[in-house]
This record gives C-alpha cells, sequence and structure tokens, in this order.
C-alpha cells in the first residue's frame, strides 16, 4: 500500500509499506478515503514540531471505510463510513484517572508520535472510529477532526450564549471555533492579518472582524465589548505577544483565556493582571472524547464545513498541498487529499 511519510526534517516521500495484518479481536481496517492538511503536518515536516519522532506517516484527520473488523467489534461494521478520534492514551496516569486522557503522559497522536492517516489502509483500536452518514462526502467528513479540537476549546472556555469571544487566528482552526461558539449564541470578534480569511469569518457569521495590520486589536475589543473587555479569548495564532496582550489589557473581570498556539518561547504576563480580574487561563490540547458530539453537530447542521475545503487533490501532488497551505493564506484554508 502506498504512505506519505516524512522520513527526516524536510524529505517527504510516498512509499509502499506492507498492507496491514488482521485485525486483533478489538480492533479494524480503515480504508483511507479524505485526508486533511494540517499546520501541524506542515511543521513536522519542516522539523518545527517539538513532538515528533521521525521516520513518520504524517496525517491524522481522515475519514474512510471499515475494511475489516476483529471478532469482538461490535460498534462498527464493515462498508461502515467513519471518522477516526486521533488521540491514543495510557488509560492509568493522572490526567487519564480524572477524565482527560487528551493529555495523558504518555499521549500518542496518529502522525505525530505514532504513524498517521496519510495511507491506504490503518488498523487501529476500534473503539477510535465514529460512523458517519454515507451520503456526508468524504472531504467534508475528515473536516470532523478540527471541529473536534474547536469542541475542546470551547468546554475549556465554557463558552455559553451571550458570551463575548475573541478568536485570534481566522485560519481553519479559528474558523471551525467561530462555528461552534456561533451555535452556542456568542457574539464573536475574530482577528487575522490576512483579508481573505477575514472574508470567510465574516460569511460565517462573525459578529465583526478586525485586520490588525491596520486596526488597532484594544481598541476594536473596546468598541465590541462598550469597554467591558471580551468573556472569552481563543488565542490560536501562537503570537507570543498577542497573548500578552490579551492577559494585560483585553479581558472582562472573571475572562477565560484559552491557549491553543503553541510557541516555545516564553510569554510576560503580569500575576497581577491574571488576580485582579480573577481570569482562567487554560491550555486546550487536541481532544477529549469530542468525535461523537462533533458528529452530532453535522447531522443537526449547527455547523457548516463547505467553506473550509478550498482545495481536493490526489494523494500523489500531497507535497503540493503543502506548498500551498504554508504559502498562500489569502487562497487556502482547508486542504484535503484523496486516496481513490
Amino acid at each position: 500500500m502506498k504512505v506519505i511519510q516524512a522520513n527526516k526534517p524536510g524529505e517527504l516521500r510516498i512509499v509502499d509499506r506492507p498492507e496491514p495484518t488482521a485485525p486483533a479481536a478489538d480492533e479494524a481496517i480503515v480504508r483511507i478515503k479524505a485526508a486533511g492538511i494540517c499546520g501541524s503536518d506542515v511543521h513536522i515536516l519542516h522539523g518545527k514540531n517539538p513532538f515528533a519522532i521521525y521516520p513518520r506517516i504524517l496525517g491524522h484527520e481522515a475519514a474512510g471505510e471499515v475494511a475489516a473488523i476483529g471478532s469482538a467489534v461490535t460498534n462498527v461494521k464493515v462498508g461502515d463510513h467513519v471518522v477516526i478520534d486521533n488521540v491514543f492514551s495510557c488509560g492509568k496516569c493522572y490526567a487519564c484517572r480524572i477524565g482527560r486522557p487528551n493529555v495523558c503522559s504518555n499521549v500518542r497522536v496518529l502522525g505525530v508520535h505514532i504513524d498517521g492517516v496519510f495511507s491506504e489502509l490503518i488498523k487501529l483500536p476500534a473503539d477510535h472510529l465514529y460512523p458517519v452518514p454515507a451520503d456526508l462526502p468524504w472531504e467534508l467528513a475528515a473536516t470532523m477532526e478540527p471541529y473536534a479540537i474547536a469542541a475542546e476549546a470551547i468546554d475549556r472556555g465554557q463558552v455559553g450564549a451571550g458570551d463575548t469571544v475573541l478568536i485570534c487566528g481566522a485560519g481553519p482552526i479559528g474558523l471551525v471555533i467561530l462555528q461552534a461558539c456561533k451555535s452556542l449564541g456568542a457574539r464573536v470578534l475574530i482577528m487575522d492579518i490576512v483579508d481573505a480569511r477575514l472574508k470567510a469569518a465574516a460569511a460565517m457569521g462573525a459578529d465583526a472582524v478586525v485586520n490588525t495590520k491596520n486596526t488597532d486589536l484594544e481598541a476594536a475589543v473596546k468598541e465590541f465589548t462598550e469597554g467591558e473587555g471580551i468573556n472569552v479569548a481563543m488565542e490560536a495564532t501562537g503570537v507570543i505577544s498577542i497573548l500578552e496582550l490579551i492577559v494585560a489589557k483585553l479581558m472582562s473581570p472573571a475572562g477565560r483565556v484559552v491557549v491553543l498556539g503553541f510557541p516555545v518561547e516564553p510569554a510576560k504576563l503580569s500575576p497581577a493582571d491574571i488576580m485582579k480580574r480573577e481570569l482562567d487561563i487554560k491550555g486546550s490540547r487536541l481532544n477529549n472524547r469530542k468525535f461523537g458530539e462533533v458528529v452530532r453537530w453535522f447531522a443537526e447542521k449547527k455547523v457548516d464545513p463547505t467553506g473550509l475545503v478550498t482545495h481536493v487533490l490526489p494523494y500523489s501532488d500531497v507535497e503540493k498541498g503543502m506548498e500551498l497551505f504554508a504559502n498562500h493564506p489569502a487562497e487556502v484554508c482547508k486542504v484535503l487529499i484523496k486516496f481513490d
């Protein structure tokens, strides 16, 4: 079978691997139909993901068809269309014991720590598979993993109806968080430096957009919230100065700051700014068993992935897809590769 593998930073190859052996009792084999290219895939390819181990089959966003199941599997059957939860945990550490396996001390993520979904076939535990309707196009089903990240972020931020939410970054993750927040009745201001992405955000329901190349973010927040400050900030750019500004000047009392970007350099935050407004500052990593919730969002049409997917390419064009995603933000939102 064909797989897409980063042998080392800067070296991407399509190579042949043996097909998976027969599934164990609790396993299934999935024939991948569509997979999303994510910023983390690009970072791994370029050696900028601190968690990656090489060589690695990339990819963690996918939809496919069940090709085989083990004798004890009951949640899916051969022929089902499924999406894949990409997070694997030990079940024993403190985080797992309190119900937060997405930050397991030994967490393993498809395409990062273990081989991923850029592969014609993949074998994995069947409890990581979630059936989706057969009439849902493969390329839209494959966007469910980003929506699972959004579900985790709004849970961490305790977003509710009437909250004012600032989303920093109108890339794919910012846009899915936008849709999730709007489904809850929140008012959303989203910022970016790319007008095309802000235009997409407005089309998806953002109450206000701001290009911080030519508009002061602090002034925009003050106007949007009538001076109260933002209730929930989602920091998805990974830009340290934005996080520092959020904590110092943008939040309302009792506000929640959710950190999704992960630069490694330190930020300068004043404890007084956190204490006097009793701010909650929370990380949001991956997803904590959110796929079932996201499948329901799709079924109930609470979110709409159609505006996300801008490019669909055959897997043989994966290098083109990586280049598009990395270097053309005004033209590209979500790039999908297909294995048909």
